[in-house]
C-alpha cells in the first residue's frame, strides 16, 4: 500500500509539472505590434543653400508621434506603419530676415553681424512607412530597417535676429512652405536607431537672394526610439 501511494504521488506530481511546463510554451501574445511610438532627435542640416550661407552650434530637429502598426505577413516580421505625430526644427544661421521700412515686405540678405539668428518651424506630420523586423513576441530586442515617407504642414514659424543694432522677430511669413514631403529610413537594434530624412521642397517659397532662389531643403540626421 504505501508503495501504490508512493507510486500515485509521483505520478500526480509529473503530470502536474508537465501541464505547467506547456503551459509556459504557450504563446503570450502571437497577436504582437511593434514601435507603435516613436521620438527622434537630429541635427538639421540645410541643402541646396546660396552663396555664403553658413549654419551655426546646433540646428536641432525634434519629432515625436504615434504609428499605427499593421503587419502584412503570417509571421509578422513585414508591416505596414501610418501614424499622427509633431515636428520642430530650431535652424541657428546666418540668414537674416528683417522688415523693409519702405515696403513692409520682408527682405532676405546674407548677414554675419548676428548676435543671434534663427528660424523655428512647427509641423504636423503624417508618416507611411513599410517596416522589417525580426522580432518575435518573446523579445523587444531585434534588428530593423523602416523607410517611409512623410507629409508635413506647418502651423506656426518663427524667424529671430538680433545683433548690435537691429532686432527683428517675424512670425508665421507668407513666404515658408507650407507642405513639405520627402523620404526616410531608419536603422538599427534594439533602442539604438539611426534616423534619415531628406525634405524635397524647399523652405522658402519663391525667395531669392541676389537674384537666385533661396532654397535650403531640410536634411535630417540623428536618432530614433520607438516604444511599444
Amino acid at each position: 500500500m504505501p508503495r501504490l501511494l508512493l507510486l500515485l504521488y509521483l505520478s500526480v506530481v509529473t503530470v502536474s509539472f508537465s501541464q505547467e511546463k506547456e503551459e509556459r510554451t504557450i504563446p503570450v501574445d502571437s497577436l504582437f505590434r511593434e514601435d507603435q511610438f516613436y521620438f527622434s532627435i537630429t541635427y538639421n542640416l540645410l541643402r541646396n543653400a546660396p552663396s555664403g550661407y553658413s549654419q551655426y552650434s546646433f540646428s536641432s530637429g525634434v519629432t515625436l508621434g504615434f504609428l499605427r502598426d499593421m503587419p502584412i505577413t503570417k509571421d509578422r516580421k513585414w508591416a505596414i506603419g501610418l501614424g499622427l505625430g509633431y515636428s520642430y526644427n530650431d535652424i541657428k544661421h546666418n540668414l537674416k530676415i528683417a522688415i523693409d521700412a519702405t515696403s513692409g515686405q520682408n527682405s532676405y540678405s546674407i548677414d554675419n553681424s548676428y548676435n543671434k539668428s534663427k528660424l523655428r518651424l512647427h509641423y504636423v506630420e503624417l508618416p507611411l512607412e513599410i517596416r522589417w523586423r525580426n522580432a518575435g513576441y518573446e523579445s523587444h530586442k531585434f534588428w530593423r530597417i523602416y523607410t517611409g515617407f512623410k507629409v508635413s504642414y506647418l502651423f506656426a514659424s518663427k524667424s529671430i535676429f538680433e545683433s548690435n543694432t537691429e532686432s527683428y522677430g517675424i512670425r508665421n511669413s507668407n513666404e515658408l512652405t507650407k507642405i513639405q514631403y520627402g523620404p526616410y529610413l531608419s536603422v538599427g537594434y534594439n533602442t539604438i536607431n539611426m534616423y534619415a530624412y531628406y525634405g524635397l521642397q524647399s523652405n522658402f517659397d519663391n525667395v531669392k537672394i541676389e537674384g537666385k532662389d533661396l532654397g535650403l531643403n531640410s536634411f535630417n540626421v540623428g536618432f530614433i526610439f520607438y516604444i511599444l
